[in-house]
């Protein structure tokens, strides 16, 4: 009788070295940027691939680690969820509680955030006794809680102060009968086939509005933050595809004071656009209130850190008050193109991004 023995690995064999020859292989992750810019990294394991009702949810390895995707568009990587998720939801945060005496926001509301780490962000304050997360896609929270171990959903579901809903996050404001300290929205790039567009419309901002508690502030992600079109761009279609000025137009059309600001976030290959917005509470202009956001102290907002967060400084990766400053000072050309864009987003006339 002939018996066999496993073959193992040399032991020159490293592992990772394995895993690069075999993307170099052919195996590959591309996402279309922009009209003709095309993000492609190497693809080393496709970890979870299904379909919900709503979108495709797919679960990848790359460089930047595990990656969620939705219908194709990157959501989060491992190696830098914390910059989207920290600039998301500290700013406002702090925004409240600098404009309150110190008071941190005590009940916040999410408008998406499947995977979770919005929430884990929101429940390091101090204060927060209650918040609300409302998504659509009841797949997605599954496979985060399942297999995005790093993005830590199995501790946020076990939180008390956290209430998770499934359900359309448009639908729950329009009935919505309490008021939200902080209402973030963290959900998918307003798409032509996406689920998320109806939530960037001015319709949607005029109802947060009466969800917001007097002193509220609300938040957005907003897309892509860079000083595009692209140069060869020659239609309106390819011209009109980054939405992160008429995000801001659009809630100026609803709320007496907007920041747009931005962060780096290499997974998505460039900068990325956040819109806060608040109708102001403060003696003065609205702009006047908005500048002394921007260019407030490093050291007022390491204060908050350190008196609204669990663990303070150290226990964030990215957000701090220098930080803040890059943050809320968006680049010359940046805001030149902003200043040109006056589109504004409605139910009847809404923008998709490419």
């Amino acid at each position: 009788m002939v018996t066999t023995k496993p073959v193992s690995p040399p032991p020159y064999a490293d592992p990772a070295a394995i895993e690069t020859q075999r993307a170099k292989a052919g195996f590959s992750f591309r996402e279309d940027m922009a009209p003709g810019v095309v993000l492609e990294m190497d693809l080393k394991r496709i970890l979870h691939s299904t379909e919900s009702p709503y979108q495709q949810i797919d679960v990848i390895e790359t460089v930047f680690g595990k990656t969620l995707v939705t219908d194709g568009k990157t959501q989060s990587t491992q190696s830098d969820e914390f910059a989207y998720h920290e600039s998301l939801v500290h700013p406002a945060m702090l925004n409240f509680a600098h404009h309150n005496g110190s008071n941190g926001p005590k009940k916040v509301f999410i408008g998406g955030g499947g995977e979770l780490a919005t929430a884990r962000e929101i429940l390091r304050h101090h204060s927060v006794e209650r918040c609300v997360m409302v998504d659509l896609d009841e797949k997605v929270v599954e496979v985060s809680v399942q297999i995005l171990h790093e993005w830590g959903g199995e501790a946020v579901k076990n939180d008390p102060r956290f209430e998770l809903i499934t359900g359309d996050a448009y639908a729950y404001l329009l009935e919505c009968k309490e008021t939200f300290d902080v209402i973030v929205m963290d959900i998918s790039d307003p798409i032509e086939a996406g689920p998320g567009v109806m939530l960037y419309t001015k319709e949607l901002y005029e109802r947060v509005v009466s969800c917001l508690s007097p002193n509220g502030v609300f938040v957005t992600q907003a897309g892509a933050a860079d000083a595009v079109p692209p140069p060869h761009a020659t239609t309106d279609k390819e011209r009109d595809t980054i939405c992160f000025g008429p995000i801001r137009n659009t809630l100026q059309e609803v709320f007496s004071c907007v920041l747009p600001y931005s962060q780096g976030i290499p997974s998505f290959g460039s900068d990325w656009g956040f819109v806060m917005a608040f109708n102001h509470r403060c003696a003065g202009d609205a702009k006047d209130v908005a500048a002394e956001w921007s260019s407030i102290s490093p050291s007022v907002i390491d204060e908050l850190i350190e008196g609204q967060i669990k663990g303070g400084e150290s226990s964030l990766k990215m957000y701090d008050g220098i930080t803040h400053l890059r943050m809320f000072n968006l680049s010359k050309a940046v805001r030149k193109h902003m200043e040109r864009d006056t589109r504004i987003m409605t139910e009847d006339n809404p923008i998709f991004m490419y």
